[in-house]
């Protein structure tokens, strides 16, 4: 199992491209099969989570071939309904696939999902919503078992404005007879990029980035070409790791106009900001600024990025709160920050981080992908030797992260153990 070895502190510069979104990639991976034809996705990350959705899509009989950052998808040949436990509980976003083979093929049996090790997130949004296009649902030894001889047009109104929800109902509802409203829908960037992807095949959608999207069902899918958005989470990272260790950093193939509750919140850390199209200049000051943030569904301030914001606030000078109103115990960070010296109180949803002077280097264990980036940017300003175990995380949700960080000066490496 590899290993990160960092050594601190130090003080990043220099120029870093951010890759293409996970997080838009994957349900764009499985939309593919609504189409029965060759997809062509272009900036494509090569994540572990890349390699998951692919194997999971061949289990299914969907082909798949990942070159230069253009993935080519054949989803011609589908000849498995189901998705195995030994796939889904590595990454939650395989429960993506249960929409479009209900809409296209009149049944799916996905495997309860697994993914990061931290707080319940119940699929029961997802359900709910194919329930009320007519499938019918039923829980079977840890499957879900969905079957529809036909979806239909109906209105859907989200408890919580769900992002894999609003995913798989809107891929369930492009083929659904008739007209669907989601009320409540998340508005985040990915679910643009899949109503943009689907529309370009022939797909009937309105109101996508708004909380009501309204669908008009189509006969079918045409194959789509689509180039994938870049990461906001990763731009978010790499501009929270700026201003913690004091540097300048140039984000390039980025948009800032996805990340401007970050950017806000750095800003009010005392970091220099300027930001074009499509890229983000990150001057950090010599020691961060207290600010309290709260984090809320898009535009708010992501809960992706609040580790990565907690580690900043450690060095802050007084005291910070953050309170995570998405998902109250997404906390596993915290102790691992207190290893290297890190002065955190949590109450329930609720962290207080008072700022030290320095931190310190020490082993630390990674338990998700976002608490595995902060740990890393943590590890950059400790003084001494930081070891990072479990990094497997990391690679699901950020490309070649230690060799990006090495660009801008950091002295970070992988130890294959």
């Amino acid at each position: 199992m590899d290993s990160f070895l960092i050594r601190g502190p130090c003080r990043l510069r220099g120029e870093v491209a951010v890759s293409g979104a996970k997080n838009a990639m994957l349900p764009l991976m499985a939309a593919s099969i609504l189409t029965g034809g060759l997809c062509t996705l272009e900036n494509i990350p090569g994540l572990r989570d890349t390699r998951t959705m692919m194997k999971l899509l061949d289990v299914l009989g969907v082909s798949s071939i990942l070159e230069d950052g253009i993935l080519t998808i054949d989803a011609s040949g589908v000849s498995s309904f189901e998705a195995p436990y030994d796939l889904v509980r590595t990454m939650r976003a395989s429960i993506y696939v249960l929409g479009p083979l209900v809409a296209r093929y009149g049944r799916a049996r996905v495997s309860m999902p697994g993914g990061c090790a931290w707080g319940p997130r119940p699929v029961d949004l997802h359900l709910k919503g194919l329930k009320a296009l007519g499938a019918d649902i039923r829980i079977d030894h840890g499957y879900i078992d969905a079957r529809a001889e036909r979806l239909h047009g109906t209105e859907i109104v989200l408890s919580v404005p769900s992002v894999g929800a609003t995913v798989n109902i809107i891929m369930a509802a492009v083929l659904a007879d008739g007209r669907t409203v989601i009320e409540n829908a998340a508005r985040e960037p990915e679910i643009t990029e899949l109503a943009m992807a689907l529309k370009t095949g022939g797909a009937d959608i309105e109101g996508e980035g708004t909380s009501r999207i309204t669908i008009e069902g189509v006969q079918e899918i045409e194959p789509f070409s689509h180039r994938v958005i870049p990461d906001r989470i990763e731009t978010g990272t790499f501009a929270a790791a700026a201003v913690l260790t004091g540097g300048a950093v140039e984000i390039v193939n980025c948009r800032p106009d996805h990340v401007l509750a970050v950017i806000d919140k750095l800003a009010s850390c005392g970091a220099k900001i300027e930001a074009t199209e499509s890229t983000l200049r990150v001057t950090g000051p010599e020691r961060p600024e207290p600010v309290d943030i709260g984090t809320g569904f898009y535009p708010a301030f992501p809960t992706d990025m609040q580790a990565q914001m907690m580690a900043v606030l450690c060095l802050a000078r007084g005291s910070s709160t953050i309170v995570e109103h998405v998902y109250p115990d997404r906390f596993t960070h915290v102790p691992e920050l207190r290893r290297l010296g890190a002065r955190i109180h949590v109450d329930g949803s609720v962290a207080v981080v008072t700022g030290v002077d320095r931190l310190e280097g020490a082993p630390l264990m990674a338990t998700d992908i976002r608490a595995s980036s902060a740990l890393i940017l943590a590890g950059l300003v400790a003084e001494g030797e930081s070891k990072i175990l479990r990094i497997y995380h990391i690679d699901r949700g950020y490309e070649c992260i230690e060799d990006k960080f090495v660009k801008l000066g950091a002295d970070i490496r992988r130890i294959k153990e």
